[in-house]
């Protein structure tokens, strides 16, 4: 286990306030065969100085300067200057837990090349979580409890971004940080959930995520649901559909439009449903909304569920378990 070196890439911009912390927190972990590859993004307060004072402490910590603009070159830059066997990410303004490293660590090296390491998270803000993040992070903890993650990839990025370990070779066969979408956390899971790598189950919390109203999730319209709407269906189209069903559209509210608006863009052919009497009967795209329980007719279909209710949820799932559809093959929820 000594002999494995692990790189941490960690893109950092204007994090002066949060960064010693996360840099004590890598400095204070239990297993010590690590290197930093810190990627200064162009900031323009202290960052850039917290980081060199603890390259000059301690040499495993190692500074360059974004060449580009923007967290995906930085992190191609980051991996391009990492010596290690194992890579995981780190985000500036969070802090791990002592054992974050060993714990992701031992667990690859049980499970072997095509395993995942994943950890539990926790939100935690100055003035109090946003009940969207800790109904995030709730979700997000269970499914890594039981490494069940991928089978709700369609709903939300189902990996931490900061909080994951791959070993180089898989990371370098899901296409490591090439790719220019956005955003760029979702997209790589996307490709780990391609690729048929294996999330490995963790049961503790190893990694603390700040919240504040300026981190990049909240503040760069890279991270709108636009973008999350359009990785969905790019991966959706490229991995799960099947031009031989009839593709069918649930949800008429703004995500529902958001989705069907893209297909017809993209000339796909789809049915479109939805419960509200309101609309149903309505032309919009080309596409005529028609009542949910036509479905029952459609002997082939494969469906995009937009409805985020969780009670409505329950009730559309009943409603695909009387039809014998199986989730994630015969229906997806976007939401």
């Amino acid at each position: 286990m000594t002999n494995s070196l692990v790189s941490i890439l960690i893109p950092f911009k204007n994090v002066e306030e949060y960064f010693e912390e996360c840099l004590k927190s890598i400095r204070n972990q239990t297993y010590q065969k690590w290197e930093v590859l810190a990627i200064n993004d162009h900031s323009d307060d202290n960052s850039l100085a917290i980081a060199e004072r603890f390259s000059k402490l301690d040499n495993r910590f190692k500074i360059f300067t974004n060449d580009e603009s923007g967290i995906i070159t930085a992190l191609r830059k980051a991996y391009r200057h990492s010596d290690g066997e194992f890579i995981t990410r780190m985000d500036a303004d969070d802090y791990m837990s002592q054992d974050r490293i060993n714990t992701m660590l031992v667990s690859l090296k049980e499970k072997g090349k095509g395993s995942l390491a994943i950890g539990q998270v926790k939100y935690f803000a100055k003035y109090g979580v946003n009940d969207g993040y800790a109904r995030y992070a709730k979700w997000l903890n269970e499914l890594t409890a039981g490494g069940s993650n991928f089978e709700e990839i369609y709903k939300e990025c189902v990996i931490p971004s900061p909080c994951w370990m791959v070993h180089r070779m898989d990371l370098d066969k899901c296409g490591a940080f090439a790719h220019n979408r956005y955003p760029e956390d979702y997209d790589l899971a996307f490709r780990f959930y391609e690729k048929g790598l294996t999330c490995i189950p963790c049961n503790k919390v190893i990694h603390h995520w700040r919240d504040y109203d300026t981190r990049t999730s909240r503040t760069s319209e890279h991270y709108a649901q636009n973008y999350f709407l359009e990785i969905k269906l790019h991966y959706f189209l490229k991995l799960e559909y099947n031009p031989n069903k009839t593709l069918v559209v649930w949800g008429a509210g703004k995500k529902g439009k958001s989705i069907a608006k893209l297909l017809t863009e993209n000339n796909i052919h789809f049915k479109w449903v939805c419960d509200n009497p309101k609309k149903i009967g309505k032309d919009i795209y080309g596409v005529k909304l028609i009542h949910f329980s036509e479905l029952k007719t459609i002997k082939n279909s494969q469906s995009i569920i937009t409805v985020a209710n969780e009670e409505e949820q329950i009730s559309i799932q009943s409603f695909f378990c009387n039809l014998k559809q199986k989730p994630a093959k015969d229906y997806f929820f976007f939401c």
